[in-house]
């Protein structure tokens, strides 16, 4: 596209309009970040079946029960809510590789069972496992 400058020089003005390129260029960047996301997961992967192999570790886990009624329970044994750090933390000292299982009845508030995950996190148990039941 050719512009005149307004005076006799017979010079042309060149110049491009690049608002059409920009609007393609956004929208190809719209569409990139759209499927991007998508890329990982369309990869199909066909994993190795093995069988069921039992557990490494021959000791049995901690299993921390918390019923209708907000009780904890160590195996079954009744545990004072206030007293469930100093009562792990005294279980980790003689098994430094302690597993935790936790199970909490239905009704029990969630700030219950979230109070009992976080003293098991400060008293420094990774391997924990949460018992849920597969039958709705």
């Amino acid at each position: 596209m050719a512009f005149s400058t307004g005076n006799n020089d017979d010079q042309v003005l060149s110049e491009i309009n690049i608002t059409p390129l920009v609007d393609v260029m956004l929208v190809l960047l719209v569409a990139f970040i759209l499927t991007a996301p998508l890329l990982n997961n369309a990869i199909h992967v066909n994993l190795p079946k093995t069988a069921r192999t039992a557990a490494l570790d021959d000791k049995r886990p901690l299993t921390i029960s918390i019923d209708d009624h907000g009780k904890v329970f160590f195996d079954k044994r009744e545990v004072p809510a206030d007293t469930v750090e100093t009562e792990l933390r005294a279980q980790r000292s003689h098994n430094a590789e302690l597993a935790v299982v936790l199970q909490g009845d239905t009704k029990v508030p969630y700030g219950s069972v979230a109070r009992v995950m976080a003293a098991i996190e400060r008293a420094g148990i990774s391997r924990v496992s949460v018992v849920t039941d597969s039958h709705p």
